[in-house]
């Protein structure tokens, strides 16, 4: 997959580098997601960045699960993002580990710390501890706690290990600089009391590491030689440097591939932001969690698993990753990029059907009662190898009530009172009368046929400038249509007033609308996952919510593309 990084990729300019410098025999480099949610689209640039550029240089690529955090993490998620990753075409050649794997090796580590004096037990309450840590223009101010007696640290640290204390009584912190203009290596927390079941060591552990300090080492344990993550950890790199250098894996060695190393590298790329698109997990587990989605696979949401129900492709996904690119400095992607490679990607696979989603009778006056025609019909236009089929042309049809208009404006093309359409692969037909009810809603068309003017007769070649889809109401299958609009409301983005309200103030009410209309009968012989092109509207996957005689199809995407480059 190594065409995805190859738009403006500095990371492997530096990878190369380092290999003419003799830093690294071998690239390997992992993807550390956390269990604690399925993956997003946000994840998927790390993803590709990650393992893309271990299969460019012939390396390895780990996957770790940062599972520090037994608070919100489970195994479902850890199975679900294993099954994200295939899905996208990755595989972990480099081995699957776990932060956890690492517990017992990371608390020797700290208590080395804590001997070698560059740790020490605090017991700073957290907004003591807020206090003491100073601002981004005025330093810190030291810890009461911060010259203990190394053995009494140790001591502390030994029955925090054993339970001995509640939570929030005591932290481990790494001693470094009060004074520090990186508020980072203000004497950071590296261990925290935490009685919670970890979904793996169970009640093993009372203590767990912070992130900060278990995934350098987790790095540097593994023999990576890049760390590739987002813009964000920028500012955490000298504290990533500093847990390497004093745990002692910057020294050259040989790593058990037989290839020389220096510990890992960290490199930062700006991380993936798209318009009207919740990209935090945290907001994306409220959705869940407060019932504003149907769950983690509500094809509304952006996560991989929500994606892949709704219809869009592995392929679509991985070229609007090409196509977004690395970059040093955040920036925001349109929405509209995305739904430009899915529909891309589909728009060459998909086979073409016709379906109504807001139907409106028509009666064909002149034809014949109990007569029917059959039609063939190509099922894509480009690709004639995908074949034909069979469509029953019949005196009753449903046409979208919104291609008809009673008083329409100039330039309406689709049928009005006296206008003459096409209808796909048929005839072309005239309105001649607007039946009503009471209330003055049309209830029925009644139109006459052109009988001379069949799809491939002699008399096709008259010419009318509207065509429109339709389904026989004899054949008709009724189905349930999901359309779907982002979760955030349009122009939101760039408000600024509304950046400063609750996300859940800023969801779009439209981003879910339910159609109950009909279609052809091929509809039904779909397996879930199948998609199509419903003529004139947009592509539609099966849903696994279908029913053997009510299938229910998702939006994947409409036909209209706004995406401009």
């Amino acid at each position: 997959m190594s065409e995805n990084l190859e738009r403006g990729n500095f990371i492997w300019d530096a990878i190369d580098q380092d290999l003419a410098e003799g830093k690294y025999g071998r690239v390997r480099t992992r993807f550390p997601p956390e269990p604690n949610g399925y993956l997003h689209i946000g994840h998927c640039k790390a993803l590709v960045t990650d393992f893309g550029t271990a299969e460019h240089y012939g390396g390895l690529c780990n996957l770790r699960f940062d599972d520090t955090n037994p608070e919100k993490e489970e195994s479902e998620f850890v199975g679900g993002i294993m099954e994200d990753i295939r899905w996208l075409g990755f595989e972990w050649n480099g081995g699957l580990y776990f932060a956890s794997d690492y517990y017992q090796q990371c608390y020797d580590i700290a208590e080395d710390f804590i001997r070698r004096g560059l740790a020490y037990v605090d017991e700073l309450s957290q907004e003591e501890m807020r206090e003491y840590r100073g601002t981004l223009t005025q330093p810190g101010k030291e810890s009461p706690w911060r010259e203990r007696p190394m053995a009494e640290s140790l001591d502390l640290f030994r029955r925090m290990k054993a339970g001995e204390f509640p939570e929030g009584r005591y932290v481990l912190r790494a001693k470094i600089d009060m004074a520090s203009p990186n508020i980072n290596m203000r004497d950071p927390v590296m261990y925290r009391i935490l009685y919670k079941e970890h979904h793996r060591t169970g009640s093993t552990w009372c203590i767990y590491p912070m992130y900060d300090y278990s995934h350098p080492l987790g790095d540097a344990i593994e023999h990576i030689s890049h760390s590739l993550c987002s813009l964000e950890y920028e500012d955490h790199r000298p504290l990533y440097d500093w847990v390497v250098e004093q745990a002692g894996f910057r020294v050259p060695h040989e790593d058990p591939d037989g290839f020389r190393t220096v510990g890992p590298r960290q490199i930062e790329f700006a991380r993936l932001n798209i318009t009207r698109t919740v990209m935090s997990k945290r907001h994306l587990r409220r959705l869940v969690e407060e019932g504003y989605v149907s769950g983690w696979d509500d094809p509304r949401m952006p996560t991989l698993i929500a994606m892949r129900r709704r219809g869009y492709t592995p392929e679509a996904i991985r070229d609007f990753i090409s196509r977004v690119g690395l970059a040093k400095a955040d920036s925001t992607v349109e929405f509209a990029l995305l739904e430009h490679c899915v529909r891309g990607d589909l728009g060459a696979r998909s086979p073409r059907v016709m379906a109504v989603l807001d139907p409106l009778k028509v009666v064909l006056t002149n034809w014949e009662e109990g007569r029917t025609d059959t039609l063939e019909i190509e099922n894509h236009p480009d690709h004639p190898e995908m074949g034909f089929r069979s469509l029953k042309f019949s005196r009753e049809l449903y046409i979208e009530r919104e291609d008809f208009m009673e008083d329409p404006p100039r330039k309406f093309f689709r049928l009005k009172p006296g206008g003459e359409v096409r209808l796909k692969g048929a005839y072309i037909i005239r309105c001649d009368e607007v039946v009503k009810d009471d209330d003055g809603h049309i209830t029925q068309l009644n139109c006459t046929v052109d009988m001379d003017s069949r799809s491939g007769s002699p008399g096709a070649d008259r010419k009318v400038k509207g065509t429109l889809h339709w389904v026989s109401m004899p054949e008709a299958v009724p189905l349930r249509a999901r359309l779907y609009e982002p979760l955030l409301a349009e122009n939101d983005d760039d408000n600024e007033e509304a950046g400063r309200k609750d996300f859940i103030a800023r969801l779009n009410p439209d981003s879910l609308k339910v159609k109950h209309g009909c279609a052809e009968p091929v509809v039904l012989t779909a397996s879930v996952g199948d998609t199509f092109q419903f003529l004139r509207v947009g592509y539609f996957c099966l849903d696994r919510d279908s029913t053997p005689t009510l299938p229910v199809y998702n939006l994947v995407v409409g036909l209209k593309d706004s995406y401009r480059p």
